[in-house]
């Protein structure tokens, strides 16, 4: 449906995005994702067709729309484009924002897309007299209603506070599902890109990182930033030999060629208090409550910097919740921890068990 192969965007002497490829299939809601500077709204826009590519191609439904003879306009591209501040226009009601540009037989449908958001009793109001979530949705309405072959959602959800969030956000998604648009979406928050992709493609200065399903990307990541973007991690290096690294939490299966630098990313969730003395003793540094878990740092000999890990709210362990200064012992779920290459190797553990 969409393609994107070896595209480059320079400014000057700084390359936003540096020689990224990569696929979106028909139907499929794709995240682009990564920090701020990682060139992933420049790629939106290049898709779009309101930048233009340095090199490389976009290709959409098999027509070359930017490359190096062929320039397609934004508007004859068919896509539909939803910015982060939604750019509504403030004297048009709602019923005309959605109906902007699409010529006077569209009231009906346009009254009929607005009922199945919940809108329809906002059809004569102003931008201006709206929730943050009702102006997202009219946003998203006016990108649908003209049958975009793609939309683009630049940042949809940042503007809108942490509860509004999750509930827009589901609406959203279930009405483009619905409706089977082919969607690409830039987030820079891995929690949403977990939620909402069907793949993600991670992005790095401009370069990159990995793609592949949410599941591929956390818990088989290629490199260590692809581990550390998605949660806490405890990168602890080492060699490997036999298949193995050795760490100060024990072993981790890396089959590496021997000599190979290794990393083993020890999350949070690998780790659980032990009730009785194990292999791993540590001390708590800190402990803090958070409603459903307890958030505790843990400092482990051997280890630079502590270790995080969530127990339960209140420990079962006799002396009570852990508090600062108390020793501890902990267990590890060896298995499930990814072991990568350093930066300048290209191959991981998991990635070649996947490939296998």
């Amino acid at each position: 449906m969409l393609r994107v192969e070896n595209l480059v965007v320079r400014f000057g002497h700084v390359a936003a995005v540096d020689d990224v490829s990569f696929d979106v299939r028909r139907g499929e809601v794709v995240c682009l994702l990564g920090p701020s500077g990682s060139g992933k709204s420049t790629l939106l826009r290049v898709i779009a067709g309101v930048e233009r590519a340095t090199a490389g191609r976009v290709v959409l439904d098999g027509v070359e729309v930017d490359g190096p003879t062929r320039f397609v306009e934004p508007e004859a591209r068919h896509v539909g484009m939803v910015f982060q501040d939604y750019a509504l226009f403030p004297h048009l009601t709602v019923e005309q924002n959605v109906a902007f540009g699409l010529g006077r037989r569209a009231r009906g449908a346009v009254r009929e897309l607005l009922e199945q958001l919940g809108l329809g009793r906002h059809a004569s109001s102003y931008p201006h007299q709206l929730s943050g979530g009702e102006r997202q949705r009219v946003a998203l309405l006016r990108a649908m209603a003209p049958k975009p072959r793609v939309l683009l959602m630049d940042e949809p959800f940042s503007s809108l506070d942490s509860r509004l969030r999750d509930d827009v956000r589901r609406r959203t998604l279930d009405f483009v599902r619905g409706s089977g648009t082919t969607t690409v979406i830039v987030t820079h928050d891995p929690d949403e890109a977990l939620r909402i992709a069907d793949r993600i493609v991670l992005l790095d200065r401009g370069r990159l990182v990995q793609v592949g399903t949410p599941e591929e990307l956390y818990c088989r990541p290629r490199t260590l930033f692809a581990a550390q973007f998605f949660s806490d991690v405890a990168a602890l290096p080492g060699t490997c030999s036999h298949g193995c690294v050795e760490t100060p939490l024990g072993r981790f299966r890396a089959p590496l060629e021997d000599g190979c630098g290794a990393i083993a990313c020890v999350r949070p969730e690998h780790l659980k208090l032990a009730a009785a003395p194990t292999a791993i003793a540590g001390r708590v540094v800190s402990s803090e409550f958070r409603g459903d878990s307890r958030y505790l740092l843990v400092a482990v000999e051997g280890v630079a910097a502590p270790l995080v890990l969530r127990a339960p709210p209140r420990s079962s362990i006799e002396s009570g919740a852990p508090a600062p200064g108390m020793p501890v012992y902990l267990e590890i779920d060896a298995d499930d921890v990814p072991v990568v290459a350093p930066t300048h190797q290209k191959e991981s553990f998991h990635a070649q068990q996947q490939a296998s």
